[in-house]
C-alpha cells in the first residue's frame, strides 16, 4: 500500500487550497478512505472520510468548507479546502482501511493502518 500525499502549501486566511493523495497497492474503490490532520501538540484528528458507496462525513469543525471526493479510475483522493482559517493549520494526510464504519465521526486514527507521509497546510 503505497498512499503519496501533494498540495499543500501556505495561505492566507479565508484562502483555498486542493490536497491530493495518490494510491497504490489496495482495491481503491472498496476501502474506506480519510483525510485527518495533526497540529502539534495535538492529537491526529478526522477531517473527511469517503466510503466504497461515496457516502461522505466530515469533522464539525470543517463542514460546509471542505469536500472531499475520490477518483477511483485515477486512484486519487482529494481534499477541496475553502474559507481557510488559521486554526486549521496542520500536517494532513491521507489514510485508507477497511473499517466497520467509515465515517471521521466514529473511526479514529488508530484505526487506520495505511498511512501517506504527510503534507503540510498553513494559514496565517
Amino acid at each position: 500500500v503505497q498512499l503519496v500525499e501533494s498540495g499543500g502549501g501556505s495561505v492566507q486566511a479565508g484562502g483555498s487550497l486542493g490536497l491530493s493523495c495518490a494510491a497504490s497497492g489496495f482495491t481503491f474503490s472498496t476501502t474506506c478512505l480519510a483525510w485527518f490532520r495533526q497540529a502539534p501538540g495535538k492529537e491526529r484528528e478526522g477531517v473527511a472520510s469517503i466510503d466504497s458507496d461515496g457516502r461522505t462525513s466530515y469533522a464539525d469543525s470543517v463542514k460546509g468548507r471542505f469536500t472531499i471526493s475520490q477518483d477511483n479510475a485515477e486512484k486519487t483522493l482529494y481534499l477541496e479546502m475553502n474559507s481557510l482559517k488559521p486554526e486549521d493549520t496542520a500536517m494532513y494526510y491521507c489514510a485508507a482501511e477497511v473499517v466497520g464504519v467509515c465515517s471521521v465521526k466514529h473511526v479514529r486514527w488508530y484505526e487506520f493502518n495505511n498511512w501517506g507521509q504527510g503534507t503540510q497546510v498553513t494559514v496565517s
